[in-house]
């Protein structure tokens, strides 16, 4: 194994990425055509432990749904999730009051911070066609100053994240979307104001990559103490400075050398998480990610307390309705619709 690559194993739903990234989740549904309610059947569901549902021998989990899959109201503290949508769609609810949909290509960035409850249900859009749903949701870590600070959430719309194209002599094709920091001099949308990714000195990468049979592209040189993963999950072989690789694997590559990723001779798909550590101490526990057990306990009795704010909706798993697009309502005034 060349000594640019730390490690090579097979791509996990769950893996920990390395500081400053507390968890990366890839979910991959294959829902059957909608019952009309943005649901599935009860027919469909009579063999389903509803409530706590990750059944890996199953095409598709209905997670904590009991009728639309996906994740009810649940608090966070201390950390921000960036969720990066490939296929199917999120429906955002948050204790804030704010909704929306966003949906293949859309990343939505949220910092807990302090504390706020959330919703992300996969309503099932297609009545007349199966519902593949697919993301990577990336949890990443605050430093301790940043823990408690007012939660906010922006998103980052398909149309508006920037792309590089790179074309070889033979006309190959790579096509990375830049979600966070740059590449070959263009620059991530900002993230949200108080992410550790905000400072472009952390070098956090956020990339969703696509190649071309025989396609080619470099992951640059950065630093010796950068934290790099590269999640191959769909396509079948790339060859990283010589050596193989199936699909789907889990790459851990250096951070201070210039990388050559090369395809093979199906399309291949690929995201690039890679971050500055923060070097404080980590404590997780549920939906909290503090530096200390006190924190943590902290956390747990400001949930019981206030809530977080609340839930501002008559149901814990609220949706919006079918014929809905693609929008984000941050408060009665500022509202984006795609």
């Amino acid at each position: 194994m060349a000594n640019k690559i730390i490690s090579i194993s097979d791509l996990k739903f769950m893996e920990e990425p390395g500081d400053p990234f507390i968890v990366r989740m890839h979910h991959v549904d294959y829902y059957p055509k909608s019952n009309g309610n943005l649901g599935v059947t009860e027919e469909q569901l009579k063999s389903r432990s509803l409530g706590n549902d990750f059944d890996f021998n199953n095409e598709w989990k209905m997670y904590y749904g009991k009728e639309v899959p996906g994740f009810p109201s649940h608090p966070h503290r201390g950390f921000e999730t960036v969720t990066v949508v490939l296929q199917g769609y999120v429906d955002h609810s948050d204790s804030s009051g704010a909704v929306g949909r966003y949906g293949a290509g859309d990343v939505q960035w949220m910092t807990a911070g302090r504390g706020m409850q959330h919703a992300e249900m996969f309503p099932l859009i297609n009545q007349d066609k199966e519902n593949t749903m697919e993301l990577f949701q990336i949890w990443l870590n605050l430093p301790s100053k940043d823990k408690l600070v007012e939660p906010s959430y922006k998103m980052l719309w398909a149309e508006d994240i920037p792309t590089v194209e790179e074309i070889d002599e033979a006309g190959n094709k790579a096509t990375i979307n830049v979600i966070a920091g740059s590449h070959n001099g263009t620059k991530s949308l900002k993230p949200t104001i108080n992410s550790w990714a905000n400072n472009r000195d952390n070098n956090v990468g956020i990339w969703s990559i696509k190649l071309q049979p025989a396609a080619r592209f470099t992951i640059p040189s950065i630093s010796s103490t950068l934290n790099r993963n590269l999640y191959f999950y769909r396509g079948g072989s790339i060859k990283i400075e010589g050596t193989k690789v199936d699909a789907p694997s889990s790459i851990k590559l250096v951070g201070d050398e210039d990388i050559i990723v090369i395809n093979g001779n199906e399309e291949s798909y690929l995201v690039l998480l890679e971050g500055e550590p923060i070097k404080e101490p980590v404590v997780a526990k549920g939906p909290f990610v503090m530096n200390t057990e006190e924190e943590i306990t902290q956390a747990y009795e400001d949930y019981r307390k206030t809530g977080f704010g609340g839930w501002p909706y008559d149901r814990r798993d609220p949706v919006n309705h079918k014929d809905k697009g693609r929008f984000a309502k941050y408060n009665e005034d500022y509202i984006e619709i795609r």
